[in-house]
């Protein structure tokens, strides 16, 4: 079972931070996915939560996974508020950026013989 969420009044169950929604809005969500404030939109009328990660976010990119550590909150609940954010443009989103290939053998295999051949 999920632990509870504790706010300021008391304990608060992670269905009651997404409106009752188990799932986000876009399946594009990963756990490094960054996140970062998408410029000056007002916060006025979010969600504690959704007020947060926006505040966090405005420092620069966080991962997915760093946002719902700050907030102490399940991956899942902070898919939901990630994406809600997205989809209100207060955050944007990017995947990280893909790790770095390997060059092919033959090519350096080429390289070191043209270096030897020089010396």
């Amino acid at each position: 079972m999920t632990p509870p969420y504790r706010r300021e009044r008391g304990l608060v169950r992670p269905y009651v931070v997404t409106d009752g929604r188990a799932h986000p809005t876009r399946n594009t969500l990963d756990l490094v996915t960054l996140v970062t404030s998408a410029g000056s939109r007002p916060v006025h009328g979010l969600s504690p939560e959704k007020r947060r990660v926006v505040e966090l976010c405005r420092g620069g990119a966080l991962s997915l996974a760093e946002v719902a550590g700050h907030l102490a909150l399940p991956i899942s609940v902070t898919k939901v508020l990630i994406s809600d954010l997205i989809d209100s443009s207060h955050l944007t989103a990017r995947a990280p950026a893909p790790p770095a290939r390997l060059p092919d053998p033959r090519i350096l295999q080429e390289v070191l013989d043209g270096l030897r051949s020089r010396l």
